[in-house]
């Protein structure tokens, strides 16, 4: 296990149960203590945990985590969700994504899916999606101008305009930091609320595609109110009830 999954996995276990002590989390990751003190110690360093004596707890805050520190979060239920999103789209489309696991996913799904001879158009803000799909022959990469942003590999800021501003999109998929039935998608930060905002603004169809740890709360930036959503794809963690409200919505709920 290297270093990012491990700590992926203390970063789990954390937010399932608010506080780990050392002996549990090197018995729970089979390593030893001394491991897990130093990664107590770096992910304190990093704000992403508050330590305690023995041990740790989650943050009250709700941290940005980077990328890479997430990837490892609901891998099964955000490999169906993907599955499910790529069922979507038609050979030759024009689609639109933005940063995140969920989406990166959906992007590794449509590679495999599409049909080598009609293939299709990604416009994406994603540094990362890019990269792995720019070795798809049968992909047409265009991506958006802009500033990176680390934590998630988006490209921000007024530079991006330029570009969505001359495309349309048959479907865009919307990764979320949360989503609410009722206040809309939201991002941690407010660059890519407002890049994601003008990318879904040029589809025809809009897709979001979370896991059901990621409903019913808000961020700190909107990105779009829940009317812009045409589809929400999530997996069966979803509560019933919960699902109705977005059907409510008027949103059409796809669990898987």
């Amino acid at each position: 296990m290297s270093r990012y999954e491990r700590w992926n996995a203390i970063l789990e276990l954390l937010s399932q149960e608010g506080r780990l002590s050392v002996e549990e989390a090197a018995e729970a990751l089979t390593v030893s203590t001394a491991t897990i003190r130093r990664d107590f110690d770096q992910l304190a360093q990093q704000q992403m945990l508050m330590r305690t004596r023995g041990g740790a707890v989650s943050q009250s805050v709700s941290y940005d985590l980077p990328l890479r520190y997430k990837t490892a979060r609901h891998a099964d239920e955000k490999q169906r969700i993907a599955d499910a999103a790529a069922e979507l789209v038609t050979p030759g489309a024009i689609v639109g994504m933005n940063g995140g696991t969920t989406t990166s996913e959906v992007a590794r799904a449509l590679a495999i899916r599409a049909d080598p001879d009609l293939g299709f158009t990604v416009v994406t803000n994603a540094l990362n999606i890019a990269a792995e799909l720019t070795v798809r022959q049968h992909v047409k990469i265009v991506v958006t101008g802009g500033v990176a942003r680390p934590q998630s590999y988006e490209l921000i800021g007024p530079l991006a305009s330029g570009v969505l501003e001359q495309v349309a999109l048959d479907i865009a998929f919307l990764g979320v930091d949360a989503l609410d039935p009722v206040a809309g998608a939201f991002a941690h930060h407010e660059g890519e609320a407002s890049v994601n905002n003008l990318l879904i603004g040029r589809a025809s169809q809009v897709v979001a595609v979370a896991d059901a740890s990621k409903i019913g709360g808000r961020a700190f930036a909107r990105i779009c109110s829940i009317d812009a959503i045409g589809t929400l794809i999530t997996d069966e963690g979803l509560p019933d009830e919960e699902a109705a409200r977005f059907t409510d919505a008027g949103v059409n709920v796809v669990r898987v």
